[in-house]
């Protein structure tokens, strides 16, 4: 077994890719309950501009 030394290896970090991005999460991101309303303003905003655009321009 290899020792832990605190500090991951590029293949070991995560940095939120790895999971599809979800219209609520969006929402909240943005400061906004996650009404249907808002909900479904976001899931357009991921069709129309793309998942990582999105997510990027909501946290950069």
């Amino acid at each position: 077994m290899t020792e832990r030394t605190g500090r991951e290896t590029d293949a070991e970090l995560r940095t939120g890719a790895e999971t599809p991005v979800d219209p609520e999460d969006l929402a909240m991101a943005e400061g906004l309950d996650p009404t249907p309303e808002h909900v479904e303003a976001q899931r357009r905003r991921i069709e129309r501009e793309g998942a990582q655009r999105a997510t990027e321009e909501t946290a950069p």
